[in-house]
């Protein structure tokens, strides 16, 4: 394990000790747009500023919340906290995501964390991807689920067609609000399936930890599976409403 991921997991571990103390009041509280075009929270920057201690000298960070953070050949791609509206409605499904990017343009480390229930998720360029638990010191294969019934839709509010061409072909789903963490997971379920606008700090992490799954990468869409077949049933209704869209 690199010093890298091992400096992804103390953040971790730091946040998840500062919300075991209790919510602090301020952190509800919403601040200035971010680089990502959301507002941010104060548990967002708190979040944030966690990981710039830890982070801070491997490399230039950008960061969803306050952009471009120091300087360095090497990028770090940071969203310190994935599913920030389930973490301020309290629903515990919210974590963080962290890539690193080398100066040849190449990922070469992935950190996905879910600090709910404390499942954390590395990949490096040398290795596969692994799972394992904040605090502890064992790492395993991701979990797999060999039957799962249901996929995880990111954005399903915002495509009631896609919604009703699913519940067609019936194929269930969820819609938990954590992009990152809905990728890490992509073993234990059917499918997974992201529409909406091309974001880094959403996909970054996420994709690097879906390595030897079928993904697809659209401009509009991302879907990833274990079952080819899945994969390219789920793009094809994509297709074809977009097709009847167009008609």
């Amino acid at each position: 394990m690199t010093d890298f991921v091992k400096a992804c997991i103390r953040a971790n571990e730091e946040i998840v000790s500062n919300i075991k103390k209790g919510f602090d009041p301020a952190w509800f509280e919403k601040s200035q747009k971010g680089a990502g075009g959301d507002i941010s929270s104060g548990l967002d920057l708190m979040a944030e500023a966690v990981f710039v201690k830890h982070l801070g000298a491997y490399g230039k960070i950008e960061s969803e919340e306050s952009g471009v953070i120091g300087e360095g050949k090497e990028t770090i791609v940071l969203d310190p906290l994935d599913g920030s509206d389930n973490a301020l409605a309290l629903f515990p499904f919210y974590g963080t995501s962290v890539a690193k990017i080398n100066a040849g343009g190449i990922l070469d480390a992935a950190v996905v964390c879910n600090l709910a229930n404390g499942d954390i998720f590395i990949k490096t360029d040398q290795n596969e991807p692994l799972q394992g638990k904040l605090f502890g010191s064992s790492f395993h294969a991701p979990c797999v689920s060999p039957h799962p019934k249901i996929g995880l839709f990111e954005k399903a509010y915002a495509h009631f067609d896609v919604v009703k061409a699913l519940n067609d072909a019936k194929l269930k789903f969820r819609a938990p609000g954590a992009v990152a963490l809905s990728l890490a997971y992509a073993r234990s379920v059917q499918y997974v399936l992201f529409m909406g606008v091309f974001r880094i700090y959403d996909l970054a992490a996420g994709l690097a930890l879906c390595e030897g799954l079928e993904v697809i990468v659209e401009a509009d869409y991302v879907i990833v599976s274990k079952e080819r077949e899945v994969a390219y049933q789920i793009e094809a209704l994509l297709k074809d409403l977009k097709n009847r869209r167009a008609g």
